[in-house]
């Protein structure tokens, strides 16, 4: 048994802790803002501890950070540094912009704290699954001492070089499903206003290069009723695709797209459905 520590406890955070917890390890959590995911973790055998402080005295052996951003990950790393000492490793699931895997790394290195990146492919379904998909960045040693902690949490995982690689590779995939779930929500607005049968549809759209997982999550929900397949957020959306914008700055092509769909989700944070999810916003003016 391993002591870990969590820090993200939301809606990605709490499938990722539930099976981190409930494959064999002792956890201990800190809230945010949001105290449902906490006491729910805590109600399934986590410990709450009340100050990152408290963390030096759990020992870890392992600490899984996923939070929104980069700003908010240097600053709880610049925390940490002072607080861990160089038994712990890392474990970054925040998706950074191009550079700040870089920059968090060094914060901990300054301290002798080993450090692993790794966003995911996938959402809060397939994180309590305990089936997603890491995006590596790591040194080659940093990778092998992280693996039997990647095991709990993804079903694959890949290792793309050092650290920072995650973080490109993280952002090229979010241009594809953030793009598609636009594409997505466009057709399904204009297929109601068309009045064409949803299920057929989809029955079709199923059968040609369009077909995606993507697809198949907005769609098995909308044709439900429940406009909540794609749980990620307008807001978050804004904040990924603006890093991706940043890194495809020498590719104008791809950063118009990339600033299109931005446009298209800041809008709906600009009409007040920052916290909506995508496929919510299908039935938004």
């Amino acid at each position: 048994m391993n002591n870990a520590g969590f820090i993200g406890v939301g809606y990605m955070g709490f499938g990722i802790a539930k099976n981190v917890l409930e494959k064999g390890n002792s956890l201990f959590v800190i809230a945010n803002k949001n105290r449902k995911p906490i006491d729910k973790i805590v109600s399934l055998g986590a410990t709450e501890v009340n100050t990152l402080e408290e963390f030096k005295e759990k020992k870890l052996n392992v600490l899984v950070k996923c939070v929104t951003n980069t700003p908010i990950a240097k600053e709880i790393a610049t925390k940490l540094s002072n607080i861990l000492d160089e038994n712990t490793l890392i474990i970054d699931i925040t998706t950074h912009n191009k550079t700040g895997s870089i920059e968090t790394e060094k914060i901990y290195q300054s301290s002798n704290i080993n450090y692993v990146e790794c966003p995911v492919m996938g959402g809060p379904v397939q994180a309590e699954q305990g089936v997603l998909g890491g995006i590596v960045g790591a040194t080659d040693d940093n990778f092998k001492i992280a693996e039997p902690y990647l095991k709990l949490f993804c079903k694959n995982y890949f290792h793309f070089g050092p650290v920072g690689m995650g973080a490109k590779s993280k952002l090229l995939n979010n241009f594809l499903t953030l793009g598609n779930a636009a594409l997505i929500n466009h057709m399904a607005k204009a297929a109601k206003k068309f009045d064409l049968d949803l299920q057929k549809l989809f029955d079709v759209a199923k059968l040609g290069s369009g077909n995606s997982a993507a697809l198949i999550r907005v769609f098995d929900a909308l044709l439900q009723g429940d406009s909540t397949g794609f749980k990620f957020t307008a807001s978050n959306s804004v904040k990924d695709l603006t890093y991706i914008q940043d890194l495809l700055k020498d590719f104008p092509e791809a950063e118009k797209i990339a600033e299109d769909n931005k446009n298209y989700f800041q809008k709906a944070v600009d009409d007040g459905y920052g916290e909506n999810f995508i496929s919510e916003l299908i039935d938004k003016k």
